[in-house]
């Protein structure tokens, strides 16, 4: 059984005890979370589509940890001018775990 469904403005195809890393979620490690915007349903062939979301279909999850990303580097250069700028970022991420999945 798996299904598509938004979480943090992204779509993820997600099954039960899957874990994933996400964009950060508000909330403590163990806290558990509930997505209601489903997508789409399987169920060993038997296949629910939503017109936007399946109606009555949830995922539930629990939050393992926050972590960061790898560092990137931006660079920004202008030739014959002088002008190097150099910037870096982490992007912040939710690791959870699915627990659940009705519909």
């Amino acid at each position: 059984m798996y299904a598509i469904v938004n979480i943090a403005g992204q779509q993820f195809k997600v099954e039960k005890d899957m874990s994933l890393f996400v964009h950060r979620l508000e909330g403590n490690e163990g806290d558990k979370l509930t997505f209601d915007d489903v997508y789409l349903v399987d169920n060993e062939g038997k296949v629910k589509v939503g017109t936007p979301t399946v109606k009555n279909a949830s995922v539930s999850a629990t939050i393992v940890e926050h972590a960061k990303g790898d560092k990137v580097i931006i660079f920004k250069k202008k030739r014959r001018k002088g002008y190097q700028k150099r910037t870096g970022h982490r992007q912040q991420f939710t690791k959870i775990m699915v627990n659940e999945i009705k519909g």
